[in-house]
């Protein structure tokens, strides 16, 4: 199974972690989208940022 992750929010104001999570996540502008495989690792980072993302299912 995929993940569709795109970001929907300015990461201006968030704490340090946060930024880096959805870098490492490889979002870099708001409306930018990518596919990632659904593990375990990719699952954490997304609920760690999920206020930020919008995640659908491929």
């Amino acid at each position: 199974m995929q993940l569709k992750v795109t970001l929907k929010r300015s990461t201006i104001g968030c704490p340090k972690d946060q930024v880096g999570t959805v870098h490492a996540l490889g979002l870099k502008k708001i409306g930018q989208s990518i596919i990632k495989e659904a593990n375990d690792s990719v699952k954490g980072q997304i609920n760690k940022v999920k206020h930020l993302v919008d995640v659908e299912e491929i």
